[in-house]
C-alpha cells in the first residue's frame, strides 16, 4: 500500500505561513487578553447554557396537576405514612403460603412470611413476593371474556348453565390442585347437578407420579409429607425440594434447621443430591452426584441394596417390578 503524502490545510493563513498564524499555531485555546475583559466567563456561558436547555425542556412537558385531599371522615386504621399489615394466605393451584400483608392507606406494597404459621414457619418463596405486582398490572383480565368479547358475570353464568343443559355426554371441570375446603364443596354440588361429571384436576408441575407411586406401595394414592427438620441424612433422586417440589417453603425452613449450629446443636445434617439438571437443591447439597435420567432407576436399586444389606433385607435389581 502506497503511502499518504497527502497535507490538508486549515485555512490561507496555514498555507501561505501568515506569522500571526505561526505565532500562535501552538495556542489552540488561548486565553483572552485581561485587558478586554467582556464581565462573562466560560462558566457563566455553561450555566447560561444548562438553564435554557432546562427552561425549554419544562417548558414542552406539561406538569400533571396533584390534589391532595383530605378524608373527611378519616378511617380509623388509615393514617398516612404509617403501614397497617394483614394476615392472609397465598394460594396459587397447589402452591400454598401463611403470608403477611404490609399496606399503605389500603395499597398493598410487601408480602413476608407469616411467622405464626406452623406450616410455612414465616417462609416465602420469591414467587410469593412477587405476587403483589400482579395487583398493578395494568394488561390483567378484570372482566370476564367470551370469546374476545367482555361481558358481565350474569350474562356468563347463564350462557355457561344453557351449554350445561344442552350437554347430552359427560361433563368434565378442569381446574389446578384445589386446596380450599369452600372450592372443593362448591365444585361437589356442581358436580351433584350433573350425573356422571367428573372433576379433573392438572398442574404444570404436576405431583401426579406420587399418587401412583403410593397408590401401588400402600394401597392409597396420596401426597406424603416430610419432616425435614428430623432427618440426619438427605439423599434426593431428581427431587428438587427446595425449588419446585410440593411444599418447598415448608421443606426449606425445616431443612435449614438441621444446617444451624448452636444452643447445644453440635452436628449439621449432611444432604447427597442425584440429578440430570442443576437445581436449586443440588446448588445447596453437600454432594452431587450428576446422572443420566436413565440411571436413576439404577441408583435407587443399589442404594436400597445397600440400606438392605445392613439389615437383611433381600436385594434387588434396577427395572424389577415393572
Amino acid at each position: 500500500m502506497s503511502e499518504n503524502k497527502k497535507i490538508y490545510w486549515k485555512g490561507l493563513e496555514q498555507l501561505k505561513n501568515d506569522p500571526s498564524f505561526v505565532q500562535h499555531a501552538n495556542q489552540e485555546f488561548s486565553t483572552p487578553d485581561p485587558s478586554e475583559d467582556t464581565g462573562h466567563s466560560r462558566r457563566d456561558f455553561l450555566k447560561m447554557m444548562g438553564f435554557g436547555v432546562s427552561a425549554a425542556t419544562l417548558a414542552a412537558c406539561e406538569t400533571p396537576v396533584r390534589k391532595a385531599i383530605p378524608y373527611v371522615n378519616k378511617p380509623v386504621d388509615v393514617d398516612p405514612s404509617i403501614a397497617n399489615y394483614y394476615a392472609s394466605t397465598y394460594v396459587n393451584g397447589g402452591d400454598y403460603c401463611s403470608i403477611v400483608v404490609k399496606t399503605r392507606e389500603g395499597r398493598p406494597i410487601k408480602i413476608e412470611g407469616n411467622g405464626l404459621s406452623p406450616v410455612t414457619l414465616g417462609g416465602t418463596s420469591a414467587q410469593v413476593e412477587a405476587s403483589v405486582l400482579s395487583l398493578y398490572d395494568d394488561y390483567r383480565l378484570r372482566k370476564p371474556k367470551s370469546g374476545d368479547q367482555a361481558v358481565a358475570w350474569e350474562d356468563l353464568d347463564k350462557e355457561v348453565i344453557a351449554k350445561l343443559k344442552e350437554a347430552s355426554g359427560q361433563v368434565a371441570l378442569i381446574s389446578n390442585t384445589v386446596l380450599s375446603p369452600s372450592t372443593q364443596s362448591a365444585i361437589d354440588n356442581l358436580l351433584n347437578a350433573y350425573p356422571g361429571s367428573r372433576h379433573v384436576q392438572y398442574d404444570p408441575v404436576s405431583s401426579f407420579g406420587v399418587n401412583l407411586a403410593n397408590a401401588e406401595s400402600f394401597g392409597t394414592a396420596f401426597i406424603p409429607s416430610y419432616d425435614f427438620s428430623k432427618a440426619k441424612v438427605v439423599v434426593s433422586i431428581g427431587c428438587d425440594f427446595l425449588g419446585s417440589w410440593h411444599s418447598s417453603i415448608e421443606a426449606a425452613k425445616q431443612f435449614a434447621q438441621t444446617r444451624q449450629l448452636g444452643n447445644g446443636k453440635t452436628d449439621m445434617s449432611r444432604h447427597y443430591q442425584f440429578e440430570s439438571n442443576l437445581s436449586l437443591t443440588g446448588a445447596n447439597a453437600d454432594y452431587r452426584t450428576p446422572i443420566k435420567p436413565s440411571e436413576e432407576g439404577t441408583v435407587v436399586a443399589q442404594l436400597l441394596n445397600l440400606v438392605a444389606d445392613q439389615f437383611g433385607g433381600s436385594a434387588v435389581t434396577a427395572g424389577e417390578g415393572n
